[in-house]
């Protein structure tokens, strides 16, 4: 008996000693991998002065380029490898989600599991590709007219520079989208989710350092720093209890014998979580408000005063007309997306075909009614929820210079990315909980019997 006791005491050790050893690699290779991305950040364009492009992006800095800058992790600004980061890979995804609504071969795919999920990564991946030689092309092109203090950007235009342009930049999009997907299946989190969280927290220091510095020089009081600091942990605490928050809806599987056994009867709940769009809706209304502004300063930069420089003044951060726009554009996202991803008639059909049902609710049509009315209003509330995290920030911004990077936005991509790591580090070890116990109760079976 005291032997089989040591053998499993043994290999219990054993066993969380080797899933330590596992979980430790996944983190270890998570931040290899991030390493990697953010040296990739340093290596520049050939043939760009990233001092041009700098002082360009300082001049226009508060536009879209400014945001698209942020996510990059300051790659834009310096005109790197990596300068169109992963944002042709996120549009492309949002590209698909939205196909397979509207086409029913891609729906279909949705459907069938695991092969129809990779089909549709791969179909994502050729649109990754198509929409970052577009993007690339538009860069080289947009390089070569630049012009700074110090001469042009691009010292020898021509097609030789945009092709080798395009093909160091489409190269580096795709190369962060196999790191990206790497870190999700041999690391800890999402990968793609990770390399922009670690582009945003990469510049967070020198934000912070540019806002005590505006203390210091007296344009802001050290009153006010203290405020928006709490005020920045208040919103974090904020972002954190919303994006947790759900509506459990009680669902009831009835009892059903197959042979000499009963199976179900079981009581769960289907989870509606309060923000289900997350952080799609302020990006896309952000870089839809931030376009015109930005394509006004270039216009302006040729000396040509178009209908868009009237625009980009009433767009401007603060000003009451880019409220109205940011809050109603928010509202309109929060509640499209949604509905594109998550569907209450497909919701309940699936209910209905395994014999579930909501009390109270005939299973069916009427279920799909109530799912909707239910995250019609879930809906609602995180929309209000999503324009008070992301106006606070943009009105601080626009009056007191306060950085880009302590905007909602950012802000609601921090705490959802490190939510979702952490999350995702307690299920490997729960897992591997789970697992030792399994083997515990093996090993116990397998022991001498008492005489």
């Amino acid at each position: 008996m005291a032997s089989a006791t040591d053998q499993l005491a043994a290999s219990l050790n054993l066993g969380v000693l080797a899933r330590a050893t596992e979980l430790k690699n996944r983190i270890w290779f998570t931040l290899g991998a991030l390493i990697v991305y953010r040296i990739g950040t340093y290596v520049p364009v050939p043939g760009v002065d990233a001092a041009v492009m700098g002082e360009m992006l300082r001049q226009h800095g508060g536009g879209i380029l400014g945001m698209f800058d942020m996510f990059t992790g300051g790659a834009l600004g310096r005109m790197t490898v990596f300068a169109l980061n992963i944002m042709p890979y996120i549009s492309a995804s949002i590209i698909v989600q939205l196909m397979t609504a509207a086409i029913p071969s891609w729906e279909a795919l949705k459907k069938e599991g695991e092969s129809g999920r990779k089909k549709l990564n791969q179909y994502t991946r050729y649109l990754t590709l198509v929409i970052a030689i577009f993007q690339a092309y538009g860069i080289a092109i947009g390089l070569e007219g630049i012009r700074g203090s110090a001469g042009p950007a691009v010292a020898d235009p021509g097609w030789f520079f945009r092709v080798s342009c395009m093909i160091t930049l489409v190269g580096g999009t795709m190369f962060l989208m196999w790191i990206g997907e790497q870190i999700t299946a041999r690391g800890v989190g999402n990968g793609i989710s990770l390399i922009i969280f670690a582009g945003i927290v990469a510049n967070l220091p020198s934000a912070l350092i540019s806002t005590l510095e505006l203390g210091r020089t007296g344009a802001l009081s050290t009153f006010f720093i203290i405020f928006f600091l709490l005020a920045a942990l208040g919103v974090i605490a904020l972002v954190v209890f919303f994006e947790r928050a759900q509506r459990r809806l009680p669902v009831q599987y009835p009892k059903r014998q197959v042979g000499n056994r009963m199976f179900g009867g079981e009581n769960t709940h289907l989870p509606l979580k309060l923000n289900t769009a997350g952080v799609i809706p302020p990006i896309f209304a952000s870089s839809l408000l931030l376009l015109p502004a930005t394509v006004a300063g270039f216009s302006q930069d040729r000396g040509a005063d178009t209908w868009l420089t009237s625009i980009a003044n009433l767009l401007a951060h603060g000003q009451p007309l880019y409220m109205a726009s940011y809050m109603a554009l928010i509202v309109f996202f929060a509640f499209f997306y949604t509905a594109v991803v998550f569907n209450p008639q497909e919701t309940a059909d699936n209910l209905k075909k395994y014999g579930g049902f909501v009390p109270g609710i005939r299973p069916g049509q009427n279920t799909a009614e109530y799912l909707d009315r239910v995250l019609t209003r879930l809906t609602a509330v995180g929309a209000v929820y999503l324009c008070f995290v992301c106006l606070i920030p943009e009105v601080l911004i626009a009056n007191y210079g306060v950085p880009f990077y302590f905007g909602g936005t950012s802000l609601l991509i921090i705490v959802t990315v490190t939510m979702d790591t952490v999350a995702q580090v307690q299920s490997h070890l729960f897992a591997h909980q789970y697992e030792g116990l399994i083997k515990k109760a093996r090993l116990g079976g397998r022991g001498p019997r008492p005489r």
